[in-house]
């Protein structure tokens, strides 16, 4: 098995004269980016380790700019631009211990899933949101308390006494989407939009 986390450092001068310090693991996730206008704009990842990445995209902002950026399987990552590329440009990140072991994880997990014949996850990270209790209203315009167990991007998970017919249309906060799936306890949502980026922390509020 390859180890994102193993092979962060290489003391071979041939790599030190590469000057990175981690390792970069060459994928192709797509997602969006924000720079500091605020401005949401598509993107695909073309490598990525555990200090920076290199991003496809059509607009670069300046060298130490900061951007926001959202990957499948990655989440929301935070860094400066640190060089341009001649399609996008790269990114040094900035990332708590608990976020760089996270990524770190991810990234060995994409190395060897198709070896190992791994399960494919949720394509949007999942996050337990600090404000919990929020409102449902159904179609009927009918309002019923519930609790947001996990929320990503594109959809999330209420525990609720009611649990709505597949397909419905709720609005969950003040947020619309689709019923996708039915559990005893509640129902998972497919928001009608992709949440903006920015705001998507565990203080998120729908």
């Amino acid at each position: 098995m390859i180890s994102a986390r193993r092979a962060t450092f290489n003391t071979d001068p041939a790599v030190l004269e590469d000057r990175r310090r981690h390792a970069r693991v060459k994928v192709a996730l797509f997602g969006r980016y924000m720079l500091t206008d605020r401005r949401e704009l598509p993107c695909q990842a073309i490598d990525v380790s555990v200090g920076g990445l290199a991003l496809a995209a059509p607009i670069a902002g300046h060298i130490g700019q900061r951007v926001v950026v959202y990957l499948e399987h990655l989440g929301r990552l935070e860094g400066n631009i640190v060089r341009h590329l001649k399609d996008g440009f790269a990114i040094e990140l900035r990332l708590s211990p608990l976020k760089r072991d996270k990524i770190a994880d991810t990234l060995t997990w994409l190395v060897n899933r198709g070896e190992l014949g791994l399960r494919e996850d949720r394509r949007h990270e999942r996050i337990e949101p600090i404000h919990k209790r929020v409102q449902v209203t159904l179609e009927d315009g009918s309002m019923h308390s519930g609790i947001l167990v996990d929320v990503s991007l594109s959809g999330a998970y209420v525990r609720c006494a009611m649990v709505p017919r597949m397909g419905a249309t709720v609005t969950v906060g003040t947020t619309r989407g689709r019923i996708v799936r039915r559990t005893e306890e509640g129902f998972a949502v497919e928001f009608q939009r992709l949440l903006p980026i920015d705001t998507f922390d565990n203080r998120i509020k729908l």
